[in-house]
């Protein structure tokens, strides 16, 4: 169903893939976890490894999960597939059960991570870094609103330790 590849073989554009398509990040355990849907984030390479960066505000489910957990996965999917994702963004998993109600099929890598079969795109990642976005260094004051209720995001960096695309 999935084949391993090397990050450096990713075809896909990645503004385009977390901007436009978006993102589930998911972490826990197969027996305790939860997903958001996201589209800030970004792919690079830092600190001599490929890396993704992640953005979570602190009242999100899906927060507790990626501070406790030292593995997050992030899933992309097919265009045709939005629905899932948007779903994933408007309804929190303490009050729904998303998993079933989006009808997602979750795996688990060899490190306990969890994905989902409908992906076309997995990436695995160790976290590395973490930072709360701090206003007083915004250089554009305009990015200020983005936070009208004053809820900075935290940034995430992980390595890259797998990448799978569905055959």
């Amino acid at each position: 169903m999935f084949s391993e590849i090397k990050v450096s073989e990713i075809q896909e554009n990645a503004i385009d893939l977390i901007g436009d398509q978006w993102m589930l990040i998911t972490a826990g355990t197969k027996d305790h976890f939860n997903t958001m849907t996201a589209s800030w984030g970004g792919l690079g390479f830092l600190w001599n490894v490929p890396v993704a960066f992640i953005f979570i505000r602190p009242q999100r489910h899906t927060y507790k999960f990626v501070e406790s957990n030292p593995f997050f996965t992030l899933s992309f999917f097919e265009p045709k597939q939005k629905n899932i994702l948007t779903y994933c963004g408007s309804h929190s998993g303490k009050d729904v059960d998303k998993i079933k109600e989006c009808g997602l099929i979750p795996l688990e890598t060899k490190n306990g991570s969890i994905y989902f079969e409908q992906a076309n795109l997995v990436l695995e990642c160790s976290k590395l870094y973490h930072d709360d976005i701090d206003p007083g260094h915004f250089a554009d004051k305009m990015i200020q609103r983005n936070y009208p209720n004053k809820d900075y995001h935290r940034m995430y960096i992980g390595k890259i330790v797998k990448c799978w695309v569905r055959k």
